[in-house]
């Protein structure tokens, strides 16, 4: 028993070591900043005709203002495929896969009822006219088959 004296001074040391070591800390801390949430991403708006074709709708038209398709030319080799194109109002030209329409512009598929255009990386499909597309079901059912 003539221990505790100095066990009381020791665990009475020690906590006002913890004490004065608390109130330092609080006294020097830096003053806090003001923490301000990331600014949010705006998001686009959902595009509903993109995901028609998901659901057996009709897909939306891409097509550049400038170009109008008039008529094509599928061949059973792709490479010989040919686009009757517009550009700019100026007179059709037939333009062959892979040829240039302008400066940068190219075919880069021609199909049944539309073109698909490269631009700098950017794929652009033009369709055929609905008023052209029935001429051609109509030319085609009027065509002499062609035995041999």
């Amino acid at each position: 028993m003539k221990r505790w004296p100095l066990v009381a001074t020791f665990v009475l040391f020690i906590a006002l070591c913890i004490s004065a070591a608390y109130w330092a800390m609080q006294w020097f801390k830096p003053p806090l900043r003001p923490v301000v949430a990331p600014p949010q991403a705006g998001q686009s708006a959902l595009r509903l005709d993109a995901a028609a074709a998901l659901f057996g709708g009709r897909q939306a038209i891409a097509t550049s203002g400038n170009f109008q398709l008039r008529g094509v030319v599928v061949a059973n080799n792709m490479t010989e495929s040919v686009a009757i194109l517009a550009v700019d109002g100026k007179p059709a030209q037939a333009v062959r896969v892979n040829a240039e329409v302008m400066p940068g512009v190219k075919v880069s598929e021609v199909q049944p009822n539309y073109v698909l255009l490269s631009e700098k990386g950017d794929i652009r499909r033009i369709d055929l006219p609905e008023d052209v597309k029935r001429q051609a079901k109509v030319g085609a059912a009027n065509a002499p088959s062609q035995k041999k």
